[in-house]
Order: structure tokens, then C-alpha cells, then sequence
């Protein structure tokens, strides 16, 4: 038998782990810290109320899957093993690394004090009796301009919150200026403030107040902090390559540059020192893939290298709007954008099927694909 250790339950840690049950002599392990999967797409309707962003293991993994409720402190590549919190280790044959992200270091003065992230359950559970305390005059400001900035900001101002949402240069930066028009309309729409340019940046926070570049300073009764995402630092402290993030390098394969019998998959992975978008879109594709790397390599066979392509980016505005920015393969935003409510449906329903994937993918290892590749990667790395 086979021992495979998957590091990490998010949503590539679980299509790995669904993916490699698809052989009987291969005995998975999967390892997370909770006991429920975190939907983090739905973290910002945690905070508003409107969702518990869980969802129970046994109805997305396979019945073939071992769920350990650990968490990995250290790595040994040489003896394959892992150690965890407990003191004990355990052995594999081959490891799948998917600790996905979290929240980066904020590196401003007061910002670890006194902002609240919502880049885990347990950071979107803490601040939502925050919110909900806070009077629906009391100033909230939300620091970030990308999609959890964006979706936490209209979500507790379609509650009634009086919302700043601080960009720093420019509000949402993937988008295309079409699109990015869109979601100004509706954030104003909402009543959220919303700052952008060179002079909205944020250089301290303290426990009322937020300070920006230029001189101005926000009174602030609960500031929560989504710029930027960091990787846990498993691999590097454990001596494998990492890039300056934290990722795990490795080649085309998902293989770590160290070690064959080391497979990384979704946010913490760096393929070829050119990693993907940090994305539950990039992590349903690199799941399966890293599976499918280690499966050939039990085998025998050559692994196949990645194939990952894009449709969009998809950002919910409240729970009556949305936008779906639709995108070339290659991840670069087209002029073509679904906003308002249709937008709002379409958002909803790639969270319920996203779900529904896993679930599918559980009962039916191997069953479902991706349609949309990447064909422009390998210019890419020729340019290199």
C-alpha cells in the first residue's frame, strides 16, 4: 500500500486527496487543522451575516479519504515524515503540500493591533460579534481593493454600515476599467466611500482610526484589513525552496525542485518560479493535477505538466448584485463584464457548484475537467 499524506483541506487539498482515492493500493491521509471545510469564497458572508461558510468533510471527501484533525509542524523531506502538534509523525511515500494562504503581514504600524483580517474562519468568526455590536453609524473602514476588499465592503453596507473601503492605488486591479466602473457604481450605490489613488494608502492604524498617505485620517470603529495574502512557512522552515512569498517551488509537474516524492498544489505552490493567481479558480485545477503527478509517479509513468486556464473573476456586491468579469484564458480581463443581478445569480452559483464539484468528485474520482487551458503558458516560460 501507498501512503499519501495531503497537507492542507481547503478546496485543493480535497480535490487531491478525492482525486487519488481513484487507486485501490493508495491509502490517503488528508491533515487540516479543523474539522470542517472552510468555504473562504463565503468568509466576507460570515462576516455579514448571511452565511456560516462551512461545510461538513464527509459530504466532500471520499469515503476512502482519512481526515486527521492536526495540524503539520515541521517537514522531513530525507525521512518522509511529518511531525505534528502532538509529538507524533507520521511516513508517506509521497506528500501533497496544499496549505493554501492567509493573511499577509500587514507591515504598518498598528495594523496587527488593531485591524482584523478575514482571510480564516477563525479571523471572519472573531470580528462578526464586532460588527454586529457596532452601532450602523459607527464608521467601518475595509483596507484592500481586491475581491475580499470589494465583497466585504458591500456586504455590511447593504447591512446599513457606514463602509470606507481604502484601495490604495486603484479599486479592484483585475478588472477592466469597464468593469471597474460597474462595481463603483453599485459600491456607491450602497453608501460605501470609497478612496483611491497614490494618497490612499494606509500608513498606521490605531484603535479608532485609520491614517492614509496624504494627510487624512479616518475615524474607524472596527477596521478590517484584506490587502495582500501570505502562504504558511512549513516549507521554507522545513528547508525546501521556496520563492520569496513562501510557495513552494517547484516545475511543471507540481514537483518540488527538491524532492519527487513532494507535490504542491494551489496558493502555495510556485511552478517554474510562475505561480497562478491565489484563487479557489486556479486551486480547482491544481488539485486534481497534483493527484494526477503523483499517481503517474506511482505508476511509473512521466508526469504530464499543468494545465490551468481562466474564465473570469467573479465578486459579489451584496447579496443583490455581483459581477462576473469575464477574462482571456490567460487571466487578463477583457472589456466583456455580467454585472447587477444577473451578476449577483451567477456568483451564487459558482459557490454552490463549486461545492457541488467537490461533492461529485468524492462519489466520482476523475470525473469532471476543466474546460478552459492556458495555451499561452509556455510562451510565457519561453520568454523567460
Amino acid at each position: 500500500m501507498t501512503e499519501v499524506l495531503v497537507i492542507g483541506g481547503g478546496y485543493a487539498g480535497v480535490m487531491a486527496a478525492n482525486r487519488l482515492t481513484q487507486r485501490d493500493d493508495v491509502h490517503v491521509t488528508l491533515i487540516n487543522p479543523r474539522p470542517v471545510f472552510v468555504e473562504r469564497i463565503r468568509l466576507h458572508q460570515l462576516v455579514g451575516g448571511t452565511h456560516d461558510a462551512i461545510v461538513d468533510y464527509r459530504q466532500i471527501l471520499a469515503p476512502g479519504v482519512r481526515l486527521l484533525v492536526d495540524t503539520v509542524t515541521h517537514l522531513d523531506a530525507g525521512a518522509r515524515r511529518v511531525a505534528l502538534t502532538d509529538g507524533d509523525t507520521l511516513g508517506y511515500d509521497y506528500l501533497v503540500y496544499a496549505l493554501g494562504s492567509g493573511s499577509a503581514d500587514p507591515r504598518v504600524p498598528g495594523a496587527v493591533e488593531h485591524a482584523h483580517p478575514i482571510a480564516a474562519l477563525e479571523d471572519a468568526q472573531r470580528l462578526r460579534p464586532l460588527i454586529d455590536a457596532a452601532p450602523s453609524s459607527a464608521p467601518v473602514t475595509v483596507v484592500g481593493a481586491g475581491p475580499t476588499g470589494i465583497e466585504t465592503a458591500a456586504e455590511l453596507a447593504e447591512t446599513g454600515h457606514a463602509v470606507t473601503l481604502v484601495c490604495g492605488d486603484v479599486l479592484g486591479p483585475y478588472l477592466h476599467p469597464r468593469g471597474r466602473r460597474s462595481v463603483t457604481r453599485r459600491l456607491t450605490a450602497l453608501g460605501v466611500t470609497v478612496l483611491a489613488g497614490p494618497g490612499a494608502t494606509v500608513t498606521a492604524v490605531t484603535r479608532d482610526a485609520v491614517h492614509l498617505r496624504d494627510g487624512r485620517t479616518l475615524p474607524s470603529t472596527v477596521t478590517i484589513w484584506t490587502a495582500g495574502f501570505g502562504v504558511p512557512d512549513l516549507a521554507a522552515r522545513s528547508g525546501l525552496s521556496t520563492d520569496a512569498l513562501g510557495r513552494l517551488r517547484t516545475d511543471e509537474t507540481l514537483t518540488s525542485v527538491d524532492d519527487d516524492r513532494i507535490v504542491a498544489a494551489g496558493d502555495s505552490a510556485a511552478p517554474s518560479g510562475l505561480p497562478y493567481r491565489m484563487s479557489c479558480q486556479a486551486a480547482m485545477q491544481l488539485g486534481p493535477q497534483a493527484a494526477r503527478t503523483v499517481l503517474s509517479r506511482i505508476a511509473g509513468d512521466r508526469p504530464a505538466p499543468v494545465e490551468v486556464g481562466f474564465a473570469g473573476q467573479c465578486i459579489s456586491l451584496g447579496r443583490r448584485a455581483g459581477i462576473f468579469q469575464f477574462s482571456r484564458r490567460s487571466d487578463t480581463a477583457t472589456r466583456l463584464h455580467l454585472g447587477g443581478r444577473p451578476g449577483a445569480k451567477l456568483k451564487e452559483l459558482v459557490c454552490r457548484s463549486i461545492i457541488w464539484q467537490l461533492t461529485y468528485e468524492a462519489r466520482h474520482p476523475g470525473a469532471s475537467a476543466w474546460w478552459a487551458k492556458n495555451n499561452q503558458r509556455a510562451e510565457m516560460l519561453a520568454q523567460r
